[in-house]
Protein backbone atom coordinates (compact mmCIF):
# COMPACT_ATOMS: atom_id res chain seq x y z
CA UNK A 1 0.00 0.00 0.00
CA UNK A 2 1.38 3.39 -1.04
CA UNK A 3 0.72 6.76 0.58
CA UNK A 4 0.27 9.47 -2.05
CA UNK A 5 -0.12 13.25 -1.78
CA UNK A 6 -3.58 14.73 -2.20
CA UNK A 7 -4.43 17.27 -4.91
CA UNK A 8 -4.94 20.87 -3.85
CA UNK A 9 -8.75 20.67 -4.08
CA UNK A 10 -11.23 17.83 -3.47
CA UNK A 11 -14.46 19.78 -3.27
CA UNK A 12 -16.81 16.97 -4.36
CA UNK A 13 -15.51 14.31 -1.92
CA UNK A 14 -16.49 11.34 -4.12
CA UNK A 15 -16.08 8.08 -2.11
CA UNK A 16 -12.87 6.20 -2.86
CA UNK A 17 -14.68 2.83 -2.88
CA UNK A 18 -18.27 1.67 -3.21
CA UNK A 19 -19.24 -2.01 -3.16
CA UNK A 20 -22.66 -3.65 -3.28
CA UNK A 21 -23.75 -7.22 -2.53
CA UNK A 22 -26.62 -7.96 -4.90
CA UNK A 23 -29.11 -10.72 -4.21
CA UNK A 24 -30.69 -10.44 -7.67
CA UNK A 25 -28.93 -9.75 -10.96
CA UNK A 26 -30.70 -9.38 -14.31
CA UNK A 27 -28.10 -10.02 -17.03
CA UNK A 28 -28.38 -9.73 -20.82
CA UNK A 29 -26.27 -11.04 -23.69
CA UNK A 30 -27.04 -8.62 -26.51
CA UNK A 31 -25.04 -10.63 -29.04
CA UNK A 32 -26.90 -13.91 -28.50
CA UNK A 33 -30.14 -12.15 -27.50
CA UNK A 34 -30.42 -14.06 -24.22
CA UNK A 35 -31.05 -13.03 -20.63
CA UNK A 36 -30.77 -14.43 -17.12
CA UNK A 37 -32.23 -13.72 -13.69
CA UNK A 38 -29.74 -14.78 -11.02
CA UNK A 39 -30.28 -14.94 -7.25
CA UNK A 40 -28.01 -16.20 -4.47
CA UNK A 41 -30.82 -16.37 -1.90
CA UNK A 42 -29.26 -13.86 0.50
CA UNK A 43 -29.40 -13.20 3.41
CA UNK A 44 -30.25 -16.84 4.14
CA UNK A 45 -27.31 -19.04 5.18
CA UNK A 46 -28.81 -22.52 5.35
CA UNK A 47 -28.56 -24.12 1.86
CA UNK A 48 -32.20 -25.22 1.77
CA UNK A 49 -33.45 -21.82 2.92
CA UNK A 50 -31.17 -20.04 0.45
CA UNK A 51 -32.46 -22.14 -2.43
CA UNK A 52 -36.06 -21.48 -1.41
CA UNK A 53 -35.48 -17.74 -1.12
CA UNK A 54 -33.62 -17.64 -4.45
CA UNK A 55 -36.55 -19.30 -6.23
CA UNK A 56 -38.99 -16.88 -4.61
CA UNK A 57 -36.88 -13.88 -5.63
CA UNK A 58 -36.60 -15.16 -9.21
CA UNK A 59 -40.38 -15.43 -9.47
CA UNK A 60 -40.78 -11.91 -8.05
CA UNK A 61 -38.40 -10.42 -10.60
CA UNK A 62 -39.95 -12.39 -13.45
CA UNK A 63 -43.32 -10.93 -12.45
CA UNK A 64 -41.93 -7.39 -12.36
CA UNK A 65 -40.34 -7.75 -15.77
CA UNK A 66 -43.50 -9.15 -17.36
CA UNK A 67 -45.72 -6.44 -15.86
CA UNK A 68 -46.88 -3.19 -17.49
CA UNK A 69 -44.32 -0.46 -18.35
CA UNK A 70 -43.13 1.21 -15.17
CA UNK A 71 -44.47 -1.56 -12.98
CA UNK A 72 -41.06 -3.06 -12.29
CA UNK A 73 -39.63 0.28 -11.21
CA UNK A 74 -42.56 0.95 -8.87
CA UNK A 75 -42.11 -2.46 -7.27
CA UNK A 76 -38.38 -1.96 -6.87
CA UNK A 77 -38.86 1.52 -5.42
CA UNK A 78 -40.92 0.03 -2.59
CA UNK A 79 -38.15 -2.43 -1.72
CA UNK A 80 -34.88 -0.48 -1.65
CA UNK A 81 -33.21 2.89 -1.47
CA UNK A 82 -31.26 2.47 -4.72
CA UNK A 83 -34.41 2.52 -6.83
CA UNK A 84 -35.80 5.33 -4.70
CA UNK A 85 -32.65 7.31 -5.45
CA UNK A 86 -33.25 6.62 -9.15
CA UNK A 87 -36.69 8.19 -8.78
CA UNK A 88 -35.16 11.17 -7.00
CA UNK A 89 -32.74 11.56 -9.89
CA UNK A 90 -35.70 12.00 -12.23
CA UNK A 91 -35.96 15.66 -11.15
CA UNK A 92 -33.63 18.34 -12.54
CA UNK A 93 -30.64 19.25 -10.37
CA UNK A 94 -29.40 22.76 -9.73
CA UNK A 95 -25.84 23.69 -8.73
CA UNK A 96 -25.50 24.08 -4.98
CA UNK A 97 -22.48 26.37 -5.31
CA UNK A 98 -21.24 28.79 -7.95
CA UNK A 99 -18.27 27.68 -10.09
CA UNK A 100 -16.06 30.50 -8.82
CA UNK A 101 -16.54 29.21 -5.28
CA UNK A 102 -14.96 25.89 -6.22
CA UNK A 103 -11.36 25.28 -7.19
CA UNK A 104 -9.97 27.59 -9.89
CA UNK A 105 -12.22 27.32 -12.94
CA UNK A 106 -11.92 28.79 -16.43
CA UNK A 107 -14.87 29.28 -18.81
CA UNK A 108 -14.46 27.34 -22.06
CA UNK A 109 -14.71 29.62 -25.09
CA UNK A 110 -17.60 28.79 -27.39
CA UNK A 111 -19.26 26.37 -24.94
CA UNK A 112 -21.61 28.28 -22.68
CA UNK A 113 -21.81 26.94 -19.13
CA UNK A 114 -18.76 24.68 -19.50
CA UNK A 115 -15.76 25.23 -17.23
CA UNK A 116 -12.30 23.66 -17.01
CA UNK A 117 -9.91 23.54 -14.08
CA UNK A 118 -7.14 24.51 -16.54
CA UNK A 119 -6.85 27.43 -18.91
CA UNK A 120 -5.24 26.46 -22.20
CA UNK A 121 -2.01 28.18 -21.15
CA UNK A 122 -2.01 26.44 -17.76
CA UNK A 123 -2.55 23.03 -19.37
CA UNK A 124 0.30 23.58 -21.82
CA UNK A 125 2.57 24.54 -18.93
CA UNK A 126 1.53 21.41 -17.01
CA UNK A 127 2.40 19.25 -20.05
CA UNK A 128 5.77 21.00 -20.30
CA UNK A 129 6.41 20.31 -16.61
CA UNK A 130 5.51 16.64 -17.09
CA UNK A 131 8.00 16.44 -19.98
CA UNK A 132 10.66 17.98 -17.73
CA UNK A 133 10.04 15.20 -15.20
CA UNK A 134 10.43 12.64 -17.99
CA UNK A 135 13.79 14.04 -19.12
CA UNK A 136 14.91 14.23 -15.49
CA UNK A 137 14.36 10.47 -15.22
CA UNK A 138 11.44 10.54 -12.77
CA UNK A 139 9.01 8.80 -15.13
CA UNK A 140 8.69 7.44 -18.65
CA UNK A 141 5.09 8.56 -19.03
CA UNK A 142 2.50 10.47 -17.00
CA UNK A 143 -1.23 10.79 -17.64
CA UNK A 144 -2.48 14.37 -17.37
CA UNK A 145 -6.15 15.41 -17.39
CA UNK A 146 -8.24 18.56 -17.31
CA UNK A 147 -11.59 18.45 -15.53
CA UNK A 148 -14.64 19.81 -17.33
CA UNK A 149 -17.54 21.04 -15.21
CA UNK A 150 -21.11 21.67 -16.35
CA UNK A 151 -24.30 22.55 -14.39
CA UNK A 152 -26.57 19.51 -14.21
CA UNK A 153 -29.41 20.16 -16.63
CA UNK A 154 -31.61 17.15 -15.88
CA UNK A 155 -31.48 13.78 -14.14
CA UNK A 156 -28.43 11.54 -14.39
CA UNK A 157 -30.43 8.60 -15.79
CA UNK A 158 -31.41 10.72 -18.79
CA UNK A 159 -27.78 11.83 -19.07
CA UNK A 160 -26.66 8.19 -19.17
CA UNK A 161 -29.15 7.32 -21.90
CA UNK A 162 -27.96 10.29 -23.98
CA UNK A 163 -24.33 9.32 -23.46
CA UNK A 164 -25.00 5.73 -24.58
CA UNK A 165 -26.82 6.97 -27.66
CA UNK A 166 -24.31 9.67 -28.67
CA UNK A 167 -21.06 8.02 -27.59
CA UNK A 168 -21.64 4.23 -27.60
CA UNK A 169 -18.88 2.08 -26.11
CA UNK A 170 -18.57 -1.53 -24.90
CA UNK A 171 -18.10 -0.77 -21.19
CA UNK A 172 -20.91 1.70 -20.62
CA UNK A 173 -22.31 1.70 -17.10
CA UNK A 174 -24.47 3.57 -14.59
CA UNK A 175 -23.89 3.32 -10.84
CA UNK A 176 -25.98 5.18 -8.25
CA UNK A 177 -24.12 6.01 -5.03
CA UNK A 178 -26.96 8.05 -3.58
CA UNK A 179 -25.25 11.45 -3.39
CA UNK A 180 -23.31 10.75 -6.59
CA UNK A 181 -23.98 8.91 -9.83
CA UNK A 182 -21.31 7.46 -12.11
CA UNK A 183 -22.28 7.82 -15.78
CA UNK A 184 -19.80 6.10 -18.07
CA UNK A 185 -19.37 5.18 -21.72
CA UNK A 186 -15.89 3.70 -21.49
CA UNK A 187 -14.18 1.86 -24.35
CA UNK A 188 -11.49 0.38 -22.09
CA UNK A 189 -11.35 -2.90 -20.19
CA UNK A 190 -9.16 -2.85 -17.10
CA UNK A 191 -9.27 -6.47 -15.90
CA UNK A 192 -11.24 -9.55 -16.86
CA UNK A 193 -11.02 -12.96 -15.18
CA UNK A 194 -12.76 -16.03 -16.59
CA UNK A 195 -11.78 -19.55 -15.48
CA UNK A 196 -8.73 -17.94 -13.82
CA UNK A 197 -7.51 -16.53 -17.17
CA UNK A 198 -6.76 -12.80 -16.90
CA UNK A 199 -6.98 -10.19 -19.64
CA UNK A 200 -6.23 -6.46 -19.57
CA UNK A 201 -6.67 -4.21 -22.62
CA UNK A 202 -4.85 -0.87 -22.27
CA UNK A 203 -5.67 2.02 -24.60
CA UNK A 204 -2.89 4.45 -25.50
CA UNK A 205 -2.80 6.43 -28.73
CA UNK A 206 -5.71 8.51 -30.06
CA UNK A 207 -6.83 10.25 -33.23
CA UNK A 208 -10.17 11.98 -33.98
CA UNK A 209 -12.63 10.41 -36.41
CA UNK A 210 -13.13 12.21 -39.74
CA UNK A 211 -16.37 12.32 -41.77
CA UNK A 212 -14.69 11.51 -45.11
CA UNK A 213 -14.06 7.76 -45.17
CA UNK A 214 -10.77 7.86 -47.07
CA UNK A 215 -9.38 10.53 -44.73
CA UNK A 216 -10.62 8.59 -41.69
CA UNK A 217 -8.85 5.44 -42.90
CA UNK A 218 -5.68 7.41 -43.60
CA UNK A 219 -5.80 8.95 -40.11
CA UNK A 220 -6.13 5.50 -38.56
CA UNK A 221 -3.19 4.19 -40.56
CA UNK A 222 -1.09 7.19 -39.51
CA UNK A 223 -1.94 6.41 -35.86
CA UNK A 224 -1.00 2.76 -36.34
CA UNK A 225 2.45 3.80 -37.67
CA UNK A 226 3.08 6.63 -35.18
CA UNK A 227 6.30 5.95 -33.27
CA UNK A 228 5.25 8.29 -30.47
CA UNK A 229 1.85 6.65 -29.93
CA UNK A 230 3.22 3.11 -30.22
CA UNK A 231 5.93 3.94 -27.67
CA UNK A 232 3.25 5.34 -25.35
CA UNK A 233 1.27 2.10 -25.69
CA UNK A 234 4.23 -0.27 -25.32
CA UNK A 235 5.34 1.45 -22.09
CA UNK A 236 1.99 0.64 -20.51
CA UNK A 237 2.00 -2.90 -21.92
CA UNK A 238 5.32 -3.50 -20.15
CA UNK A 239 3.92 -2.04 -16.93
CA UNK A 240 0.86 -4.29 -17.07
CA UNK A 241 2.94 -7.36 -17.87
CA UNK A 242 4.82 -6.70 -14.64
CA UNK A 243 1.57 -6.13 -12.72
CA UNK A 244 0.10 -9.43 -13.95
CA UNK A 245 3.35 -11.31 -13.28
CA UNK A 246 2.95 -10.52 -9.58
CA UNK A 247 -0.09 -12.80 -9.32
CA UNK A 248 -0.04 -14.94 -12.50
CA UNK A 249 2.07 -17.98 -13.38
CA UNK A 250 5.40 -16.75 -14.71
CA UNK A 251 5.12 -18.80 -17.92
CA UNK A 252 1.55 -17.67 -18.62
CA UNK A 253 1.90 -13.89 -19.12
CA UNK A 254 1.96 -12.88 -22.78
CA UNK A 255 0.88 -10.08 -25.13
CA UNK A 256 -1.98 -11.31 -27.31
CA UNK A 257 -2.40 -8.03 -29.22
CA UNK A 258 0.01 -5.13 -29.63
CA UNK A 259 -1.19 -1.73 -30.83
CA UNK A 260 -4.28 -2.90 -32.67
CA UNK A 261 -6.48 -0.18 -34.16
CA UNK A 262 -10.04 0.19 -32.80
CA UNK A 263 -12.57 2.81 -33.92
CA UNK A 264 -15.34 4.45 -31.89
CA UNK A 265 -17.88 7.19 -32.51
CA UNK A 266 -15.52 10.15 -32.15
CA UNK A 267 -12.00 8.72 -31.86
CA UNK A 268 -9.67 5.92 -32.97
CA UNK A 269 -7.41 4.18 -30.47
CA UNK A 270 -4.41 1.89 -30.31
CA UNK A 271 -5.39 -1.03 -28.08
CA UNK A 272 -3.19 -3.84 -26.76
CA UNK A 273 -4.06 -6.95 -24.75
CA UNK A 274 -2.03 -8.72 -22.06
CA UNK A 275 -3.11 -12.12 -20.72
CA UNK A 276 -2.07 -14.50 -17.97
CA UNK A 277 -3.34 -17.26 -15.66
CA UNK A 278 -3.75 -16.66 -11.94
CA UNK A 279 -1.52 -18.75 -9.70
CA UNK A 280 -3.39 -21.35 -7.68
CA UNK A 281 -3.05 -19.47 -4.40
CA UNK A 282 -4.07 -16.10 -5.87
CA UNK A 283 -7.57 -14.60 -6.13
CA UNK A 284 -9.15 -11.83 -8.21
CA UNK A 285 -8.80 -9.58 -5.16
CA UNK A 286 -5.04 -10.18 -5.24
CA UNK A 287 -5.10 -9.24 -8.93
CA UNK A 288 -6.88 -5.95 -8.22
CA UNK A 289 -4.40 -5.19 -5.45
CA UNK A 290 -1.48 -5.86 -7.81
CA UNK A 291 -2.79 -3.88 -10.79
CA UNK A 292 -4.99 -1.04 -9.52
CA UNK A 293 -5.13 1.70 -10.68
CA UNK A 294 -4.67 0.89 -14.34
CA UNK A 295 -1.32 1.92 -15.75
CA UNK A 296 -2.90 3.45 -18.85
CA UNK A 297 -4.43 6.22 -16.71
CA UNK A 298 -1.48 6.84 -14.38
CA UNK A 299 1.78 6.42 -16.28
CA UNK A 300 5.02 4.61 -15.52
CA UNK A 301 6.47 4.03 -13.03
CA UNK A 302 3.03 4.10 -11.49
CA UNK A 303 3.64 5.55 -8.02
CA UNK A 304 5.90 8.41 -9.14
CA UNK A 305 3.50 9.19 -11.99
CA UNK A 306 0.62 9.49 -9.50
CA UNK A 307 2.70 11.82 -7.32
CA UNK A 308 3.28 14.06 -10.34
CA UNK A 309 -0.43 13.94 -11.23
CA UNK A 310 -1.30 15.11 -7.69
CA UNK A 311 1.14 18.00 -8.12
CA UNK A 312 0.07 19.11 -11.60
CA UNK A 313 -3.71 18.58 -11.52
CA UNK A 314 -5.41 21.10 -9.21
CA UNK A 315 -8.49 18.99 -8.41
CA UNK A 316 -9.18 15.40 -7.36
CA UNK A 317 -10.23 13.07 -10.15
CA UNK A 318 -13.07 11.45 -8.21
CA UNK A 319 -14.33 8.34 -10.00
CA UNK A 320 -12.51 9.23 -13.23
CA UNK A 321 -9.78 6.72 -14.06
CA UNK A 322 -11.03 4.33 -11.41
CA UNK A 323 -12.94 1.16 -12.30
CA UNK A 324 -16.54 -0.04 -12.53
CA UNK A 325 -17.63 -3.66 -12.86
CA UNK A 326 -18.49 -6.87 -11.07
CA UNK A 327 -16.88 -9.69 -9.11
CA UNK A 328 -18.80 -12.96 -9.19
CA UNK A 329 -18.99 -15.68 -6.55
CA UNK A 330 -17.38 -18.02 -9.08
CA UNK A 331 -14.25 -15.84 -9.24
CA UNK A 332 -15.22 -14.16 -12.50
CA UNK A 333 -14.36 -10.48 -12.78
CA UNK A 334 -14.84 -7.71 -15.33
CA UNK A 335 -13.78 -4.12 -14.66
CA UNK A 336 -13.65 -1.11 -16.92
CA UNK A 337 -11.38 1.90 -16.78
CA UNK A 338 -13.59 4.90 -16.02
CA UNK A 339 -12.65 7.12 -18.93
CA UNK A 340 -15.30 8.96 -21.00
CA UNK A 341 -17.03 9.19 -17.64
CA UNK A 342 -19.19 11.82 -15.94
CA UNK A 343 -19.67 12.03 -12.18
CA UNK A 344 -22.98 13.67 -11.22
CA UNK A 345 -23.24 15.26 -7.78
CA UNK A 346 -23.89 18.50 -5.89
CA UNK A 347 -25.78 19.79 -8.90
CA UNK A 348 -22.80 19.45 -11.26
CA UNK A 349 -21.59 17.09 -13.96
CA UNK A 350 -17.82 16.70 -13.87
CA UNK A 351 -16.02 15.03 -16.76
CA UNK A 352 -12.21 14.89 -16.78
CA UNK A 353 -10.43 14.15 -20.06
CA UNK A 354 -6.72 13.51 -20.48
CA UNK A 355 -3.92 11.61 -22.16
CA UNK A 356 -0.48 10.15 -21.73
CA UNK A 357 2.51 12.49 -21.84
CA UNK A 358 5.81 11.07 -23.10
CA UNK A 359 9.16 12.55 -24.12
CA UNK A 360 7.99 13.10 -27.72
CA UNK A 361 4.76 14.88 -26.69
CA UNK A 362 3.92 18.26 -28.21
CA UNK A 363 1.93 20.25 -25.60
CA UNK A 364 -0.52 21.81 -28.07
CA UNK A 365 -1.35 18.41 -29.58
CA UNK A 366 -1.85 16.88 -26.15
CA UNK A 367 -4.30 19.68 -25.34
CA UNK A 368 -6.17 19.09 -28.62
CA UNK A 369 -6.37 15.36 -27.84
CA UNK A 370 -8.27 16.04 -24.62
CA UNK A 371 -10.93 17.87 -26.63
CA UNK A 372 -11.11 15.05 -29.18
CA UNK A 373 -11.93 12.71 -26.30
CA UNK A 374 -14.43 15.18 -24.84
CA UNK A 375 -16.62 15.43 -27.96
CA UNK A 376 -18.96 12.58 -27.08
CA UNK A 377 -19.26 13.75 -23.47
CA UNK A 378 -20.07 17.31 -24.51
CA UNK A 379 -22.77 16.03 -26.87
CA UNK A 380 -24.39 14.24 -23.91
CA UNK A 381 -24.07 17.24 -21.58
CA UNK A 382 -26.07 19.52 -23.87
Amino acid sequence: METLPSPAFDEFQVPALAVGLYDVVVAFDHVDDRGWIISQGFPEVDPVSRRRRARRRLEEVRGWLSGPPGGAWHALAERGHVATNMATQATPCHPVVRPDELAPQHPVAGLEGLWSNFSEVAYLKAVERAIEYIFAGDVFQVNLAQRLLFPAGDDSVALYLRLRRRNPAPFAGYFDLGDFQIVSSSPERFLRVSDRVVETRPIKGTRPRVDRREVDLSTGEELRRSEKDRAENVMIVDLLRNDLARVCRADSVYVSQLCGLETYEYVQHLVSAVCGTLREERTPIDLIRAAFPGGSVTGAPKVRAMEIIAELEPTARGAYCGSLGYLGFDGSLDLSILIRTITAGRGWWQAPVGGGIVAQSVPSREYEETWDKAKGLIQALK
